[in-house]
């Protein structure tokens, strides 16, 4: 089941509103699916994750997802990345997900 679209931006909104001013911030940041949605304009998420990026964090975009979702040239936040990047962050890193 899915839950409603703007419940899950409220949400996601939050969670990166007060991740960005911990002193402890993620290595990446991995969108995956219709996640990479929230690196759209379309997306009030996009504006939170733009900001960590000037944190330096690495904001990435799963190229399938991307090109499933039709949104190469859409993307305001993040980075197109692919499958292999994600493996080598996981394997170094926790990896939390967000569903």
């Amino acid at each position: 089941m899915q839950g409603e679209r703007e419940l899950g931006e409220g949400i996601l909104e939050t969670f990166f509103t007060i991740l960005k001013q911990k002193e402890e911030l993620p290595a990446a940041v991995f969108c995956m699916n219709s996640g990479v949605f929230t690196l759209t304009e379309k997306s009030f998420v996009s504006l939170q994750l733009k900001e960590l990026e000037e944190k330096g964090i690495e904001v990435l975009a799963c190229k399938t997802c991307v090109d499933f979702y039709e949104l190469n040239d859409k993307l305001i936040a993040g980075k197109i990345s692919g499958m292999a990047q994600f493996i080598e962050l996981a394997s170094k890193y926790e990896v939390i997900t967000l569903a």
